[in-house]
């Protein structure tokens, strides 16, 4: 295996399901936050030689326009040597490449799981929500009336009908959504930088914000887009089935849209504030 690598390359080698990263600092060196690249327990940053650190798979070198010296891309890195913070999602081995080289504590990885997640588990809430307005009222299934009296049955939850019931349904998983980027992806930690921290607090905040609107947009959806326009039982069931139409779908395709949209929004808007107060402050 080749070492001629430049000095403070960002060194990238294959994983199973993702890429581990790693400084290079000259004589067959890598500098790398060691997390889980050898087995489940998490460890720490440790300088390594090249063959482990690629444990036989391929290396690649990442290379970028703006980034520091070589030479304190590699200060930066043996700055945290011995730091055993590691975290998947808020601390591991691209975050800290990242950051030796550009300042940026930031992963590409954790970016597009993220971005992808939120429709996803939005999705599979939305089909949830589906299951719940079947089996849910006096009249059970996905007719007009088994889903007007789904949605009913699971607002009288809270003491209302089935604009509550819609609410709900949405919320609920929202809710839990920015619950789940808040205590992973944008989780505080005091090792972090205060600007990191400072837009990973605004981030937390907006994410649940995202679920409120998400569930207030869905509603608002429901009263404008069917051909009975308000959120009168006849307005709700046209709604519905608009919403579905643009799937292909009816009313209960319309169930699923628009509990989903609450919780791709808890996502997509929480961590968007979050970058894009990091940009700000970049």
């Amino acid at each position: 295996m080749t070492t001629d690598f430049p000095l403070g390359a960002h060194l990238v080698t294959p994983r199973t399901v993702y890429s581990h990263h790693g400084i290079y600092i000259g004589d067959g060196k890598v500098i790398h936050y060691s997390g889980l690249a050898s087995g489940m327990e998490s460890g720490p940053v440790e300088i390594t030689n090249l063959e482990d650190f690629c444990s036989g798979n391929n290396v690649n070198v990442k290379t970028y326009k703006d980034s520091y010296s070589a030479e304190t891309i590699v200060s930066r890195a043996m700055s945290r040597v011995g730091e055993s913070s590691y975290s998947v999602f808020n601390n591991n081995c691209e975050h800290f490449c990242l950051w030796c080289i550009t300042g940026n504590h930031t992963s590409i990885q954790v970016d597009t799981v993220t971005t992808v997640s939120g429709p996803s588990i939005g999705s599979m809430a939305g089909f949830a929500a589906r299951g719940v307005v079947a089996a849910s009222g006096s009249v059970v299934g996905l007719s007009g009336a088994g889903v007007m009296s789904g949605l009913a049955s699971t607002g009288a939850i809270v003491g209302g009908g089935a604009v509550a019931g819609l609410a709900i349904l949405g919320a609920a998983p929202g809710a839990a959504m920015a619950s789940l980027v808040n205590s992973t992806v944008l989780a505080d930690d005091p090792n972090l930088g205060t600007d990191e921290r400072d837009s990973r607090s605004v981030g937390r905040a907006a994410s649940y914000a995202g679920a409120a609107a998400g569930t207030a947009g869905s509603i608002a959806a429901v009263s404008a887009m069917g051909a009975t326009a308000g959120l009168s039982a006849a307005g709700i069931t046209s709604g519905l089935a608009a919403i579905g139409g643009t799937v292909g779908g009816g009313m209960a395709a319309g169930v699923v849209v628009a509990t989903a949209a609450p919780v791709a929004a808890a996502a997509a808007v929480g961590y968007g504030i979050y970058k894009f107060v990091r940009w700000v402050k970049d």
